[in-house]
């Protein structure tokens, strides 16, 4: 997958693609409906298959002061679509020239200047523009006036719930302990992407080794410990594996930085500078205190049996899983 960051760096062959517009945060279901109503069309017109999203988030520019609300960083979207087949990523600046910009000019200055889109698709509720004047139907009307393909895709719910998937519905159901409802959403694991950092190296000492990443400027799950999934990336070690994490910020140890800290199973190796994906499959328990080092150990033990039994059910790589539920 091409990524371009930059008007400036768009080639002629990178011109002409059909291309899905929005933050995808989370790459959930409704994210992937755009993504294969743009597919479908990058087949009939012979055009690239791109996304154009924006980073920062929008949201982080305009309310910067608000909590970590993100399910991913731009490095973890940017690995989801090209594990989807995307062929082209405009990740622009989402600056102050770009948020400036009318609807009528950022159709005109970004999709037909400087992208040349031969389609677009979009959500239903899209809006576009300064103020967020610019929506659907002004956006065809664009489509018409200057030659591209407009694709509208509805918003989807779940199931028979009544509840409609959103980036917001799945914090929630990360807020809640409750990874499975999240994961219906998503149509895939909710994955915590990142490199691995060295640690106190703490867990060594204990008999359980951990990969410590940092979660900061991402939502955070609820606190506790996780059965998990995990994937190695750019490391000997590369592979699929099954593990337990703690998310949280340690307070056996007095720290308040949150992190997570990922125990592989049958795993022995060095996995500094990997680059980690970790699944989340089934709450455990809330983090917690405990009287000592062999209270800790006992309740890390029963953690990775309880682990096990959990992820014996569930396929090491692919979605949906069986046999399990939130409690």
């Amino acid at each position: 997958m091409k990524r371009i960051t930059s008007l400036s760096q768009v080639t002629p062959a990178e011109r002409g693609a059909c291309t899905a517009i929005g933050n995808f945060d989370g790459m959930h279901l409704g994210h992937q409906a755009v993504l294969g109503l743009t597919r479908a069309a990058a087949a009939r017109l012979d055009a690239p298959l791109a996304v154009l999203t924006f980073e920062p988030h929008p949201r982080e520019v305009f309310r910067p002061d608000d909590p970590p609300f993100r399910l991913m960083n731009a490095e973890a979207k940017a690995h989801r679509l090209s594990k989807l087949g995307v062929d082209i990523l405009y990740e622009l600046p989402f600056d102050r020239p770009l948020f400036g910009l009318t609807h009528d000019a950022f159709c005109n200055d970004i999709l037909v200047q400087g992208l040349g889109v031969a389609g677009v698709t979009v959500g239903a509720d899209f809006c576009y523009g300064k103020g967020r004047t610019g929506n659907v139907e002004t956006l065809g009307e664009a489509g018409r006036e200057h030659g591209f393909e407009v694709i509208i895709a509805e918003l989807l719910g779940l199931g028979g719930s009544g509840e409609r998937v959103s980036s917001t519905a799945i914090r929630n159901a990360l807020g809640d302990g409750a990874p499975h409802r999240a994961a219906a959403m998503l149509g895939h694991w909710h994955r915590i992407e990142g490199p691995v950092l060295h640690g106190a190296k703490r867990g060594r000492t204990l008999g359980y080794p951990t990969a410590n990443m940092d979660i900061s400027g991402i939502y955070p799950p609820k606190f506790g410990v996780y059965a998990v999934l995990v994937e190695v990336v750019g490391s000997a070690h590369a592979g699929h594996y099954r593990g337990v994490a703690s998310i949280g910020i340690r307070p056996m140890f007095g720290e308040n930085a949150p992190n997570i800290e990922t125990h592989l199973l049958d795993f022995e190796g060095d996995l500094y500078d990997a680059h980690l994906s970790v699944g989340l499959v089934q709450f455990l328990r809330p983090e917690q205190r405990f009287d000592g080092v062999e209270a800790l150990v006992n309740q890390i033990r029963a953690d990775e049996a309880e682990a096990r039994a959990i992820l014996a059910k569930v396929p090491l790589v692919g979605f949906p899983m069986k046999g399990t539920a939130d409690g």
